[in-house]
């Protein structure tokens, strides 16, 4: 019995641990990205002013973020080691977003506060709406398709 409960114990450590390293950002400075990288940063982020590089572990592959501003919102954009554009999240104004994407985001809000908005862009196309949400103190976030139907996956 004791040695049964030591094994759960080791494999509950090692799993535990395991975990700890998966999705942690670690901040960059500029001069600290791959050229591919910085390459990409330079054609995106012109007239931007940024706020911070990031770098971490998603799907097993690093990636790089550079979170900026743009004429006053937010854009992140992430980027695969080879420099190859993965994604752009970038803050839209909900009532710039056609009625039927305003109309499903606040009905999966769920009368929570709509806090922002973000487009998602994988591989330059539209994938997706991302909303934040505040209830009672409490943070969430919704997303929809970008014509306001149900996603199969979350982005």
């Amino acid at each position: 019995m004791k040695k049964d409960l030591s094994l759960l114990t080791t494999a509950l450590l090692i799993s535990s641990s395991s975990l700890v390293g998966f999705g942690q950002e670690k901040t960059l400075s500029r001069s600290q990205l791959p050229p591919a990288v910085e390459k990409t940063v330079q054609i995106h982020s012109q007239g931007a002013t940024i706020k911070r590089f990031v770098t971490e572990r998603e799907n097993g592959k690093t990636v790089y973020e550079a979170e900026m501003m743009v004429d006053g919102h937010t854009k992140d954009i992430q980027i695969a080691k080879d420099g190859t554009l993965n994604e752009i999240e970038e803050e839209v104004a909900i009532d710039s977003l056609p009625p039927e994407v305003q109309a499903a985001l606040r009905k999966k809000a769920a009368g929570a506060d709509i806090t922002k908005v973000e487009s998602l862009t994988k591989q330059g196309t539209l994938v997706a709406y991302e909303a934040a949400t505040l209830k009672r103190h409490q943070k969430s976030e919704v997303q929809v398709g970008p014509t306001g139907k149900r996603l199969v996956h979350p982005e």
